[in-house]
């Protein structure tokens, strides 16, 4: 059986006695089914009964027409709203097909980006996801038209048709209650007025806007989506390009970050999540379990407050994004949430301090010995970032100056043994950030805020000659998504959350001696889903699974609704492209889907 590693989960082994085994239940975890499902918590809901307004009604997907419907907000909820959570539950028909991108966009705005579940011939998964818009209420003040791009090739090879019903929930405010602090106005990084993502193919290829900001902005906030396509789907296994084509791997090194510059100058730094699609690498890994945040992603959030005096002066200001090594292609778009001051139509200011290079220097080294036949050691590549971002504003409360530092370290070391009859890659990725933001305002109390997130990847690959002279395909993952974050009044901790998300996977793939698929043995995976904070919060699930079905989910999960989402791809993809005179059927198989892929989606 899969299991959950102890260094990275410490509370594992009491966890683990919760962890129970049901025969049935009325919620989105049945033991012995199939179904895509998820340890990941619902949000918590207000105690007000919500306006609902859906967006799509069993919309169907089978070309790369966007779907449009038209928004308009609840005339019986008007905001400010105590919550905003949309919605969406999704399924595709059994049959061939890839998993798929999916955004939705209210305007130029998105709302939701994340990918599909892939389906098998004999077996078509459905899923539920939500997420908490709340923050950005002025974008749901206003009707408009919004679309839902899950862009699905169908025809007499690649039958599977995706469904999605979509809402928006609008809770009031209870009586006596006051509104949730929200942003002031939301503007979007993205292809057009109405929404969609650009793609990055390079590491001087960009995203931007042009904006004319409020002249009294205290706070702005860029969240950023960057998601890896096509060569770049699987950018944490590729290598120096000086050795891409003998170890049969992409290019351009195994690290990518995505740049944020306002007016040319930087302004941040937003790591790129290794996320991995349900029909990545081996598409039983992830059956029923996928990856970490594979159907629905988080952004990452930049800060950008030690710019809003720039930001408010009045002139036009241009917010870019890239990606350095991007390799064809990422996919990117990014939602700026700027706060004003209410006290004054205008704030004056400056950035003091800004010591972020205008991008990052990566150390690459290469560890490797070959012969005419075999290749064995590994390659490595490293950056560290340290910097410090300093401004302030003078507002109706007073001066207030925001310091951000900041400390990136990431490293990619793959180790390879590739000969006549076996080709192995292990990946080990390690991406850390420390964040700490200090808020100091005249006459009050310092406020400082620690973030620290870990993204850590650990992906091994066998692919290897039978002695019938087939190929067996052994793939085993391990992703988790670590933050905790500690907030100070004064250097007293007033609040503490810590939030872990951890996936690990095993599967073997085996390949008759013409390259035909014959079945999969040894599927094993585990979710620990684990989120608590110094209010109370506790929420814990851990879920296990085999042979492709939920055997037991712990005594703590929420039986109260299913978690989910869903990516595109125009053509075929998840193999890796090389020109490689290897005996054996390049690596990566992907059984359901017969194509040799390109990996566009």
């Amino acid at each position: 059986m899969s299991k959950i590693r102890p260094s990275t989960l410490p509370l594992f082994l009491v966890l683990m006695l919760a962890l129970v085994a049901a025969a049935f239940a009325e919620g989105p975890y049945t033991v012995g089914s199939q179904n895509t499902v998820t340890a990941d918590f619902p949000i918590t809901r207000p105690s007000t009964t919500p306006c609902v307004v859906t967006l799509l009604d069993n919309a169907e997907f089978d070309n790369f027409n966007p779907v449009s419907f038209t928004y308009t907000p609840p005339a019986d909820c008007p905001g400010p709203w105590a919550a905003v959570i949309f919605t969406a539950s999704i399924n595709v028909t059994a049959g061939i097909q890839y998993d798929r991108t999916a955004n939705f966009w209210l305007g130029p705005t998105a709302i939701y980006f994340g990918t599909t579940a892939e389906p098998s011939p004999t077996f078509g998964p459905s899923w539920y996801t939500e997420s908490d818009l709340t923050e950005m209420s002025p974008l749901f003040m206003t009707s408009q038209t919004g679309t839902a791009d899950i862009g699905n090739l169908v025809n007499g090879t690649y039958t599977g048709i995706i469904y999605a019903t979509s809402t928006l929930e609008f809770y009031p405010l209870a009586s006596g209650q006051a509104a949730p602090a929200t942003a002031n106005q939301v503007y979007s990084l993205s292809a057009g007025s109405s929404g969609g993502t650009v793609a990055l193919g390079s590491t001087s290829s960009t995203l931007s806007g042009t904006f004319t900001f409020p002249t009294n902005v205290v706070n702005a906030y860029l969240d950023v989506y960057s998601q890896s396509q096509s060569d770049d789907e699987f950018w944490y296994t590729c290598v120096p390009n000086d050795v891409a084509d003998e170890l049969q791997s992409c290019g351009n090194t195994g690290f990518r970050e995505t740049e944020i510059t306002i007016d040319g100058t930087p302004a941040g730094v937003a790591p790129v999540s290794p996320w991995i699609f349900t029909g990545g690498v081996d598409p039983f890994l992830w059956f029923p379990m996928p990856g970490v945040q594979t159907l629905n992603f988080i952004p990452y959030r930049v800060d950008l407050t030690p710019f809003a005096a720039t930001l408010s002066n009045g002139q036009p200001h241009t917010l870019a994004l890239s990606v350095y090594n991007a390799d064809s292609y990422f996919s990117d778009t990014a939602n700026l949430l700027i706060y004003q001051d209410s006290g004054s139509t205008t704030v004056t200011g400056a950035t003091t301090r800004n010591t972020l290079a205008s991008a990052p220097n990566p150390v690459s080294t290469e560890n490797l010995h070959g012969t005419s036949t075999a290749i064995t050691g590994n390659v490595k590549v490293t950056s560290n970032r340290s910097f410090t971002i300093a401004g302030y504003v003078n507002t109706s409360k007073g001066k207030v100056t925001t310091t951000i530092t900041q400390t990136i370290d990431f490293t990619n070391k793959e180790t390879f043994d590739i000969n006549n009859t076996e080709y192995e890659q292990d990946i080990d990725v390690t991406s850390n950030v420390n964040s700490t933001t200090t808020v100091a305002t005249k006459g009050q109390p310092t406020v400082t805020y620690i973030r620290d997130q870990q993204f850590p990847l650990t992906f091994d690959i066998l692919v290897y000659v039978t002695s019938t002279g087939g190929e067996n395909q052994l793939s085993t993952s391990w992703q988790t998504y670590d933050v905790q974050t500690t907030d100070k009044q004064s250097g007293v901790i007033t609040y503490l959350d810590l939030l872990t998300n951890a996936v690990e996977s095993t599967d073997t793939l085996e390949f008759d001696s013409s390259g035909n698929f014959i079945g999969n043995t040894g599927q094993a995976s585990s979710q620990l889903y684990n989120n608590s904070d110094s209010n109370g919060v506790s929420q814990v699930c851990i879920l296990t699974a085999a042979n492709n079905a939920l055997t037991s989910f712990g005594s703590t999960c929420d039986q109260g609704s299913g978690t989910g989402s869903a990516r595109d791809k125009t053509k075929a993809g998840s193999d890796r492209n090389s020109s490689t005179t290897n005996p054996l059927v390049q690596p990566w198989h992907d059984p359901f889907n017969p194509a040799v892929k390109g990996n566009s989606k």
